[in-house]
């Protein structure tokens, strides 16, 4: 595969932050995928929430698996940790890096393809056990590089671009995410940057299981009329629990609106969007009010986006286990070959 590389040279006067690097310093290689993929957008976000922290890359470590949106680290943190696992094996991967060095922060990318058939086990363990990591799924409902078959998040009753009508019911990562124990989930579209950025950062920051569910809709194979996925369909059927902004496959547009309020917004080809954001009454540490609000409003078919909930006093995978806090690579002989004393004192507790 070959990637394009972007020139080193840059403007002088880019704005910088703590550290004096540029959103230039957080890049990668050109992209390839799809003008207009909402995958790009995901990209732009992250890239401007690890500018945001001022987090130096090298201290990242990027990993994924195979799809469209696995590609995706090939276009961000050009400078940070990279491995690009087997078809939905990433998060198996995620975890024996981060067991072997804590002091990493890990960024996983995955895709609905990806997480929830041949790597759904392996998605679930690792938010069972707390995995201190950023699990994002960029989802779209489709298999994008092998000519749009359905996933397994597709809606029920949705349509393919071929006229297909979905008959399995769909799997929504987030709402299993809840049941399994994460203790950071929020959902957001690919072209909301105002809420997806932030909701990156606090991920970031978290400390667990943060996993974010990110809309991404395929605008080759999965952005027509009867798509629970599309552009028109999230538009029409949006339920913020913070705030939504949105981007066409052509611009971005981009919206403000206090709490409570509606937004009419409209787009490039003559629809409108209308924006809602509820009452600031929504709790976000209530983890079965989280999922009853979630399967309330997929009844009425709303796809519901934001932060929806979090989990402030939580411990990870490291907490769990009682492991060594420096990294393994950082271990000398002694510390790594204890003795046969130790070793017996181990094997007797397992009896």
């Amino acid at each position: 595969m070959t990637y394009l590389a972007k020139p080193k040279f840059h403007h002088p006067g880019l704005p910088k932050n703590d550290l004096g690097f540029t959103h230039r310093d957080y890049e990668g290689s050109i992209s390839t995928l799809c003008a207009g993929c909402g995958h790009d957008s995901i990209t732009a976000a992250i890239i401007e929430a690890c500018f945001e922290l001022s987090l130096p890359p090298h201290r990242i470590a990027k990993l994924s698996g195979i799809g469209c949106s696995s590609k995706t680290p090939t276009y961000f943190l050009g400078n940070s940790h990279g491995f690009n696992t087997v078809h939905g094996r990433m998060p198996s991967v995620l975890t024996g890096a981060n067991l072997a060095n804590r002091d990493l922060i890990y960024l996983g990318v995955s895709g609905d393809g990806d997480s929830a058939s041949i790597g759904f086990g392996q998605f679930a363990h690792s938010i069972r056990r707390g995995v201190n990591m950023v699990y994002i799924v960029e989802n779209n409902g489709v298999y994008g590089l092998t000519k749009g078959q359905f996933s397994a998040t597709a809606d029920r009753g949705s349509k393919s671009k071929r006229g297909a009508i979905n008959t399995d019911s769909s799997i929504d990562l987030a709402a299993v995410a809840l049941q399994l124990g994460a203790t950071f989930v929020a959902r957001s579209f690919s072209g909301d940057k105002a809420q997806l950025v932030p909701i990156i950062k606090a991920a970031i920051e978290h400390e667990g299981a943060a996993f974010i569910d990110v809309l991404s809709p395929c605008v080759a194979f999965n952005n027509h009329t009867g798509s629970t996925k599309s552009f028109d369909y999230v538009r029409e059927h949006n339920e913020a629990v913070n705030f939504l902004d949105f981007i066409t496959p052509r611009a971005p547009i981009k919206v403000a609106y206090e709490p409570g309020t509606v937004q009419i917004v409209e787009q490039h080809d003559g629809s409108k969007l209308a924006l809602k954001k509820i009452a600031a009454d929504y709790d976000a540490n209530d983890r079965v009010g989280a999922m009853t609000f979630m399967q309330v409003h997929t009844a009425k078919g709303q796809i519901v986006t934001g932060l929806l909930y979090v989990e402030p006093e939580s411990e990870d995978l490291h907490g769990h286990l009682g492991t060594v806090a420096a990294p393994l690579n950082a271990l000398n002989e002694k510390e790594l070959c204890p003795g046969s004393a130790a070793l017996e004192k181990i094997n007797a507790s397992l009896r």
